[in-house]
């Protein structure tokens, strides 16, 4: 165990200093008040927020990278809960992540690897008397105190895959990985160990008595790749964990979605299933505040992991379930109780924004508390207020309170000295009428200093997911506001397959990827070409995922529209992914089926409307974008396409990346995917 030590606290206008300048706020300068690739990483990102017991302060991170080190740091601010006294509490060489306040709101609890591995530490709010608290033999990768806090949940992993060296120990530094069943690699990497829920007896100052929630079971809770702390929860008499689990391995676990909602008692030591029954994921447990009834998000579906999400609350006296947000056809994402247990506040997407609503539990009725064009996140009860992030296309996460009717006041400037030397451009909300007769909301995002009399190469913005919102989301790497300050406009539809216009409008891309949905792109920029100041000559398509699927689809498909492709890790041939891909429910729901399964007219559909099988139709410029390390769409996808350009004499170009996964999660990665990205925009929109 590390000694206690005690930091100096810094200001949030200041970079975290020590003696080897530690990763903190830049103070760059930006050239001709445009957004540039190195402003962007400049930025500091907010992670998790925690509102003290008394509801007076609030903690929460900050994330920097630094380019030229190529990493990042992640330090600690406290704040009043209106925002002001605001001060960075730690500077340290390694990051501090998932703080939160114990011991009645006098201390503040977080993950540190200042000791050589992450283990939970403790700090006052002032930034003096930092202390180890753990010192478990592994990583710790998430916590919650029991409401007594007498007790510690915390996540790590638990190998649940032999080894080769395990089988054959004379064989050490063989490199070779045995596979007997699927699911043998995620998202990034290859699976060998699962998450599991522990519990610990905690003194106030050292964990004891660990004991292992899934002891000897090789199930995941929470679940990979994403699930955090959030997937269990603590009941309010501290002698129970509520969990989330889906109870498969291996080719079951790669068919289904079917988790289900746990509840472990610490003094018997049973477990039981009270979501048994329900089909779909369930997930993400919050007992109420009088401990009368649990609510969690449901799906109904087995199999369909973008089904929409609803909220489900259970008594837990009689067992009765009842799905409250019926009124709400949309997802909910996520959402918290009032402090009476007689309302639940939650987020969801409708009509492209993501705004806080409140749900009566008398009558369950639903009500929108906010709205404006910007997205609302990670809501917490804060006193009589509501604690979210929020985000737009022209603003990175902020905190912000919002009253119960719905006013909001922001109390972190994180990036005002970025935003002071920057000129965003317009973000317009047009309605287009499809081919259809139905109503699409498209985004149309102008360059700063638009002219109407001028014309601009206007960048057709295809989705992944294939079911994410084109909501108000900031992105640090397909950022509309940058490509905007390159001098294109980016029209950005909510095309068929997208959750906040209505169940129906969002399962309409499943089992129909080449259908409706690509109407719906060609629509957009067809209506968007009519303007006056759109250059119909220089058309630019560019995506991921799904969005890369829609780019090498409407490569065969676009009857000369476009002059530019941009793909960043597409499905490119549909067969190759079927057998591909790790998460074998996706691919079965989305595309149908098998290829083999000649009797399934979807999947037959699907397959035979492949975009590798429309190459000798390609005849533009097409740039393919993957990392070696993305499991979900493998790199084959992106170098056959890239091939196949080449192979059929159309202009081509690939950035491949070996140690990058779905996304691009280096610094230096990142600025050269953007160099590479608008160089090649420009080399072909802006001859």
């Amino acid at each position: 165990m590390s000694a206690a030590m005690t930091l100096s606290v810094c200001s949030t206008n200041a970079a975290a200093q020590t003696e080897q300048a530690l990763i903190g706020k830049s103070d760059i300068k930006i050239e001709g008040k445009r957004m540039t690739p190195e402003a962007l990483w400049a930025m500091g990102r907010i992670g998790g927020v925690s509102i003290s017991p008394n509801g007076n302060k609030i903690v929460y991170t900050v994330g920097y990278y630094s380019v030229a080190e190529n990493k990042s740091n992640r330090e600690v601010f406290v704040m009043n809960a209106d925002g002001s006294g605001n001060k960075q509490i730690t500077a340290t060489k390694v990051s501090e992540n998932e703080a939160a306040w114990i011991k009645g709101g006098s201390k503040i609890a977080f993950l540190s690897t200042e000791s050589g591995s992450s283990q939970l530490w403790e700090i006052n709010a002032d930034g003096s008397d930092r202390k180890q608290l753990s010192n478990y033999d592994g990583d710790i990768e998430g916590f919650s105190f029991s409401p007594d806090e007498k007790k510690v949940l915390f996540i790590a992993q638990v190998k649940t895959i032999k080894s080769t060296a395990d089988k054959y120990p004379d064989l050490p530094k063989a490199t070779g990985i045995i596979v007997t069943d699927l699911m043998y690699k995620h998202w990034d990497e290859w699976v060998t160990t699962a998450p599991h829920p522990f519990v610990a007896d905690f003194d106030g100052s050292s964990l004891q008595g660990i004991t292992d929630v899934l002891e000897g079971e090789p199930y995941e809770s929470p679940m990979k790749p994403f699930g955090g702390i959030e997937q269990l929860a603590w009941n309010n008499t501290s002698d129970k964990v509520a969990y989330t689990c889906r109870k498969k391995t291996g080719k079951e676990y790669a068919l289904s979605t079917n988790s289900d909602i746990y509840v472990y008692d610490l003094k018997t030591k049973q477990t039981k299933n009270i979501s048994e029954g329900m089909m779909g994921y369930d997930m993400n447990p919050q007992y109420s505040p009088d401990g009368k009834n649990i609510a969690w998000l449901s799906m109904e579906h087995d199999g369909y992991e973008s089904d929409q999400n609803r909220l489900v609350v259970m008594n837990l006296e009689t067992s009765e379930k009842h799905f409250v947000s019926k009124a709400f056809d949309s997802n909910v994402d996520g959402f918290c109780w009032s402090n009476d247990a007689k309302k639940i506040y939650f987020t969801g997407v409708w009509h492209a924004t993501s705004q806080i609503y409140s749900l009566n539990l008398k009558d369950n009725s639903v009500k929108a508390l906010t709205d404006g064009v910007h997205d609302y996140a990670s809501i917490a009860l804060c006193g009589k207020n509501l604690i979210a992030k929020r985000h737009s296309m022209s603003i990175a996460d902020e905190i912000y309170s919002v009253d119960l009717k719905g006013k909001a006041t922001q109390l972190t400037f994180e990036n005002k000295s970025i935003y002071d030397q920057v000129e965003m451009g317009k973000v317009e909300e047009r309605w287009m009428t499809t081919t259809d007769g139905k109503k699409m909301l498209t985004w149309v995002i102008y360059p700063p200093q638009f002219d109407p009399n001028k014309k601009y190469p206007t960048l057709l913005y295809c989705e992944g997911g294939p079911q994410s919102p084109v909501s108000q989301f900031w992105s640090y790497r397909w950022n509309f506001q940058m490509m905007a300050a390159h001098d294109y406009i980016i029209v950005a539809p909510n095309r068929r397959g997208l959750p906040g216009f209505g169940k129906e409008w969002n399962e309409e891309i499943s089992g129909d990827y080449s259908g409706q949905c690509m109407k719906d792109y060609l629509t957009a920029i067809d209506e968007m070409s009519k303007e006056p100041f759109v250059d119909k000559d220089n058309l630019g398509c560019v995506g991921a995922s799904f969005g890369g699927y829609s780019v090498y689809w409407l490569a065969g498909h676009h009857d000369k529209r476009f002059k530019a492709f941009i793909a960043h890790d597409g499905i490119f041939n549909m067969e190759m992914q079927y057998l591909e891909t790790e998460e074998m429910w996706f691919a079965n729901w989305d595309m149908g089926g098998a290829y083999w399964d000649k009797s399934n007219a979807t999947a037959q559909r699907t397959f035979a409307d492949s975009p590798h099988k429309f190459v000798d139709k390609w005849d533009t410029p097409i740039l393919c974008i993957h990392g070696e390390k993305d499991y979900r769409i493998l790199a084959s996808q992106g170098m056959s396409a890239f091939n196949a350009a080449i192979l059929r004499g159309i202009p081509a170009e690939l950035l491949i990346y070996p140690d990058e996964n779905h996304w691009v999660l280096k610094p230096q990665n990142g600025i050269l995917w953007q160099r590479t990205f608008f160089e090649w925009l420009d080399k072909w929109l802006k001859k």
